[in-house]
């Protein structure tokens, strides 16, 4: 059994709870920079070994990886120090926010020998498993196109003053899982075009950035995909819409995953039609906590993949450079929305030079 340490207890949450329900992973060490956060922790999973000093982890020689769910612009430091001390990572997305640290992580991780994995959990939920799975077996025959969004009425968000900030971004947030879909699928996008703008209800509010944006991708081979995201209004009724859905469209069938309904359909090559909905026990083995706030199921899934990643020594996906690739799309789809023009993201790698072998 592999012996885990937690960085960062508010998303960590859900990783806690996945890895005292894991048989693969023994959770060790949690740390947070808040005590009074440390101790929340600590009475609700009864689970008392925690720190405030990052140090404390780091110097555990008994913690075989250490997951991280730190802001966005502590993410290199937090990743490169767990490698300097021989511990394979778990980093939440997006990876990291400045890309001129790409080389130096891909080239750390490689001299160490350690695995660096990122945690896209939206890949590893109910529906998306079962669409990969039909995708890989071509029930759909060949890929046409994607479409991915990302609806919610996150008015609620509105109220916390961090999210007023504007370093606080929507499109790095909330749009990051659709795009991770996209990417999925069509990992050779060249470029992207995008038009973003702020609600009514987001200007009364005061944010600062988009919290409404409709993309186009294109790829290497001339196939496009589409992705949306809006977050400050109402949705539709769940039997009408879904918070988060895929679809792909193939050269003989279609699938559709949606998200937080647990609910996924097909049309395969024989055109016969399925629809599959997931019953109460999969929800609570996802859904574990208040309404739907955290995924801890999902982080359990991928858990145990890097788990079997690492005893079995094969690559993890999304790994390091797949998280840095998709960082430069978003980054892309940054530079769109202030352009209003194509970006092409050979342009936005141009800046940091060739990645590491």
């Amino acid at each position: 059994m592999l012996k885990l340490g937690i960085l960062g207890l508010g998303e960590g949450r859900s990783t806690m709870s996945a890895a005292i329900q894991s048989p693969k992973w023994e959770l060790k060490m949690v740390c947070d920079r808040s005590e009074d956060l440390c101790r929340k922790r600590a009475d609700e999973f009864k689970m008392y070994d925690y720190t405030t000093n990052y140090q404390d982890m780091l110097d555990d020689r008994e913690i075989d990886a250490i997951a991280i769910y730190t802001p966005d612009h502590l993410h290199a430091e937090h990743v490169k120090q767990a490698l300097l001390h021989g511990k394979h990572v778990i980093c939440t997305k997006p990876f990291i926010d400045d890309l001129s640290t790409a080389n130096e992580l891909i080239e750390l991780a490689e001299k160490v020998g350690k695995k660096v994995f990122i945690g896209q959990s939206s890949r590893f939920f109910e529906p998306a498993k079962r669409q990969r799975k039909d995708f890989e077996a071509q029930l759909i025959g060949d890929l046409i196109t994607i479409e991915s969004h990302y609806h919610a009425d996150h008015r609620w968000f509105l109220e916390k003053p961090w999210a007023l900030e504007s370093s606080f971004k929507w499109l790095y947030g909330g749009l990051s899982h659709p795009v991770d879909f996209i990417r999925w699928y069509m990992p050779d996008i060249e470029e992207v075009m995008g038009y973003g703008m702020i609600s009514s209800n987001a200007k009364t509010a005061g944010l600062k950035n988009e919290d409404t944006m409709h993309f186009i991708f294109r790829a290497t081979d001339g196939r496009i995909a589409r992705v949306s995201g809006a977050y400050t209004g109402p949705t539709q009724p769940a039997q009408r819409d879904s918070g988060m859905t895929v679809i792909l469209r193939g050269t003989e069938g279609a699938s559709q995953a949606d998200y937080h309904e647990l609910r996924y359909a097909i049309t395969d090559k024989t055109g016969e039609e399925k629809i599959v909905c997931w019953g109460d026990s999969t929800i609570k083995y996802y859904f574990r906590f208040e309404g739907q706030s955290h995924h801890a199921g999902e982080y359990q899934n991928y858990l145990e993949y890097f788990a079997d990643s690492i005893e079995q020594d094969f690559t993890a996906y999304p790994d390091l450079k797949e998280g840095i690739g998709t960082v430069a799309l978003l980054q892309a789809m940054d530079q769109s929305l202030q352009t209003g023009k194509p970006v092409k993201i050979a342009d936005i790698l141009n800046g940091i030079g060739p990645l590491t072998p």
